[in-house]
């Protein structure tokens, strides 16, 4: 496939440098990161290559599609529960990761925004719930951090009548609400200080830049309405104590 972007062996030579170079700059600066970052590219690299070939196989099946979004999801959800509490109540975070995906996936599909092709879906699916995760994460380990350091606020809007519910919400809702932060940054600068993913995909693979930025603008514009809803159940779930009491 002609492409503007090569996959030779001299990418490779420069992946393993640029990692390398992370490595030593983490570890010259006493992070405490070094190895991760090492680990983390060869997981990388490890994942990748296992995944482009499950994709290959599985773009020309609908319900092999399917499986594979549902065992996305399931990583998503299994992922951002341990960001925020552990147990069985981590089990929850897989309701906001799944309240923001699911409608978004549902408008552009059904108004063919999307079309219901293997290599369309995986991409786009694989944005919002990498969106979803982060946000969900986020929210939740805020939400409860911020009730755990305001306990005293907690109990005294208790004591002056608020249901349980009102009163963790009123303490932990506008700290979890900044999780919305960086998807609200990303939309605002986009083209002015970074250009995504979609739009350099699109144009490395050819594409003209008009038709790269209809794309581009179109997931961002459902990345932010997905991430806003999974930030929305998130702090829901936080006040109702099904993530657990901080």
């Amino acid at each position: 496939m002609n492409t503007l972007f090569p996959v030779t062996p001299l990418l490779g030579v420069v992946v393993v440098l640029l990692a390398l170079a992370g490595a030593a700059v983490a570890a010259l600066g006493r992070t405490g990161h070094g190895p991760a970052i090492v680990t983390a590219v060869l997981r990388a690299a490890v994942q990748l290559a296992l995944v482009s070939l499950v994709i290959g196989c599985a773009i020309r099946l609908l319900p092999a599609v399917a499986l594979f979004l549902l065992v996305m999801y399931g990583v998503a959800s299994a992922t951002a529960g341990r960001r925020i509490t552990r147990g069985r109540a981590a089990l929850w975070a897989a309701l906001p990761v799944a309240a923001g995906t699911a409608p978004v996936l549902l408008l552009m599909t059904a108004t063919g925004a999307l079309p219901l092709r293997g290599i369309a879906l995986i991409p786009v699916t694989g944005i919002l719930l990498g969106g979803c995760l982060t946000a969900t994460s986020l929210a939740g380990r805020r939400a409860l951090d911020e009730l755990h350091q305001r306990r005293g606020e907690v109990e005294a809007a208790l004591a002056l009548g608020f249901p349980p519910r009102d009163a963790a919400l009123e303490i932990c809702r506008p700290a979890a609400a900044r999780a919305l932060v960086p998807a609200l940054d990303q939309t605002r600068t986009v083209g002015l200080v970074t250009l995504p993913g979609a739009f350099v995909g699109m144009m490395l693979a050819g594409s003209d830049p008009v038709h790269a930025g209809a794309v581009q603008l179109a997931v961002l514009v459902a990345l932010l309405a997905a991430e806003s809803a999974a930030v929305v159940v998130t702090i829901e779930l936080a006040a109702r104590g099904r993530f657990g009491r901080p």
